[in-house]
Parts: C-alpha cells; sequence; structure tokens
C-alpha cells in the first residue's frame, strides 16, 4: 500500500515515458515564453516623437533604488502600512468569523435567522463599496475605513467556514459533551468549536491571504498602502521611467508576504495535525508485535472470566 498510490494504478513503462516527455515539453515551453518575455523586456522601444527609449531591463530605469530615501517610502510607508491594515483586520477577521459561526448555528430562529441576512448582506456586497460607505457615512478616515470593511467581509466568509467546520463534525461530539453535563453553549465552546477550527484552519489562512492582498484597495480611498506608495507617490516624484521597476518591486514584496503567510499556514497545519508534538531526530520508537498484543488481551479477558466465573 505504501508503494502505490491510492488514487491511481501505478504506471507502467509506456506511462511512465509519456510522462517524462510531457514534463520535458512543458519545461520548454516554459523556457521558451520566459525567454520571449526576457526579449521583450530587453529590447528598447521608440517613442512615438521618434526618440529611442532604454529597454525595461536598462539600468538607467533601475538606478532609483540605489537613494535609501526611496527604500524608506517603500518599506516604512507602504510594506508597514499594509501589514498593520491586514494585522488589525486578521483579527479582527477570525473574532468576529467565530462570533457569526455561533449566532448562524444557534438553536434559537430569532438568533439564527437575522444573523442568517447580515452574513448574506456582507458576503455580497464588495469590499470596495464597503470601504467607501465606511468612509463617506462614518467620517472614519481612509485606515479605518479599510480595517472596518475588510473585518466585515472576510468576517463573515470566516464564519460561514467555521459554521461548515462545526456542521461537519460527529453528532456524538456534542452529546459527548451534554452527557458530561455540559450546557449547550459550554459544549459547542469546549468540545466542537476547537475541532471546527483546527478543521476549518487552512481556509481560514488562505481567506487571511486573500485579506492580506484586499488591502491594495485602499489605494482607492487614499490609504497609504504598498501599492498607492510605490505607483502612485513616488512613481509621481520620479516620473514614468521608473513605473516598470516600481510595479516589479512591489509585485516581488507582495510576493514575498503571501508566500511567508502561505508557509506559516502550512507550518500551523502540521502542528496542529500532531498535536503539537515532535519526536527528537534519531529516536527510535519502540516496535510493537500485534499478535503478541492479541494474545496478551486473550490472556487478560481469560484469567477475568476464570476469576468471576461463568455469565449468567
Amino acid at each position: 500500500m505504501s508503494g502505490s498510490s491510492v488514487l491511481f494504478d501505478a504506471q507502467g513503462p509506456k506511462g511512465r515515458r509519456l510522462s517524462l516527455i510531457l514534463s520535458i515539453v512543458g519545461l520548454l515551453v516554459l523556457a521558451a515564453g520566459a525567454a520571449w518575455v526576457y526579449s521583450v523586456l530587453a529590447t528598447p522601444r521608440v517613442a512615438t516623437s521618434g526618440v529611442e527609449l532604454p529597454s525595461m531591463l536598462d539600468p538607467s530605469r533601475w538606478d532609483i533604488f540605489l537613494d535609501p530615501r526611496v527604500w524608506n517610502q517603500i518599506v516604512f510607508v507602504g510594506v508597514v502600512g499594509t501589514l498593520k491594515a491586514a494585522a488589525v483586520a486578521a483579527v479582527g477577521a477570525v473574532l468576529l468569523g467565530i462570533i457569526f459561526s455561533l449566532l448562524r448555528s444557534a438553536e434559537t430562529a430569532w438568533i439564527r435567522i437575522p444573523t442568517t441576512i447580515v452574513l448574506e448582506f456582507l458576503r455580497g456586497m464588495p469590499v470596495l463599496l464597503m470601504m467607501l460607505f465606511i468612509l463617506l457615512a462614518g467620517s472614519t478616515g481612509a485606515y479605518w475605513a479599510v480595517v472596518i470593511a475588510l473585518i466585515l467581509y472576510n468576517g463573515a466568509l470566516i464564519g460561514e467556514a467555521l459554521r461548515a467546520g462545526l456542521t461537519s463534525l460527529p453528532r456524538g461530539q456534542r452529546e459527548a459533551g451534554l452527557s458530561l453535563g455540559m450546557r449547550p453553549l459550554q459544549s459547542r465552546l469546549l468540545v466542537e468549536f476547537p475541532q471546527a477550527f483546527r478543521q476549518m484552519l487552512p481556509i481560514i489562512v488562505a481567506q487571511l491571504v486573500v485579506l492580506l492582498k484586499d488591502t491594495s484597495l485602499g489605494y482607492i480611498v487614499g490609504y497609504l498602502e504598498l501599492i498607492r506608495v510605490t505607483m502612485n507617490q513616488i512613481a509621481s516624484a520620479v516620473g514614468n521611467r521608473y513605473l516598470f521597476s516600481l510595479f516589479f518591486v512591489t509585485l516581488v514584496l507582495y510576493l514575498i508576504m503571501n508566500l511567508s503567510l502561505s508557509w506559516f499556514a502550512r507550518w500551523l497545519s502540521r502542528r496542529t495535525a500532531s498535536g503539537g508534538g515532535k519526536v527528537a531526530k534519531g529516536t527510535k520508537l519502540p516496535k510493537v508485535d500485534p499478535n503478541s498484543e492479541v494474545m496478551s488481551l486473550q490472556g487478560s479477558v481469560e484469567a477475568h472470566m476464570d476469576d468471576s466465573g461463568p455469565a449468567r
């Protein structure tokens, strides 16, 4: 079982050869695409006035990044602004999602039905429109307009994910909590909810990655996040000559942040799946012989029957 896949049969010689050929063809196509993109970027361009412009990879388009003031603006204003809004919104969205999941799965109809209406409204409203409404109606300022809108929208989605996790649990979990004398809310919070949260953790973290990217919508409401700092403020100060280089640096920074969060999600998922335990490297676990365990159990049962006498 360990040497074969449970999803499909092991490939034969022809299948392995076909997979190798397709892999090579795919790599060649990717290499050709990368070479084409490089040739387009490295080719000088001619403006409408007939003046030849340097290529996108020309050093004259990248010398701006030798200035420490540019990096101070990008990192300490753009990146920090993005992470500050994302961090506060992520904590608020998870807390709001927990509340929504508990209210949405309540047994009382006058709690469950209004919560369902609010959730559907928040899920159906665009995030940008929510930011504009909060900014104009509440006069909260750009930062809180971005944060509150992200909390409401992502909290609704996380709440639905947690509710689905609660629904997917076996009924025996709830019955076990009630049999111990817990109230229904205690059983939901102490027995069911921790299991549902761990089960839905990959979906929750994936939604938090989307939340981090949605902070870029703050560009529209005037919040100083990464894209507004690089593609608006810095680009306006240095000119259109550096638009591509600023775009590329912005893309790389977003990839670093999103991939770091995804890596943390995978690490956290492995830790929670293993119960947080860690086996030291080189430690040999004791081997258990199933036959000896069965024989020992059988012997203990026979001894108990001899002591207690025949069943009546």
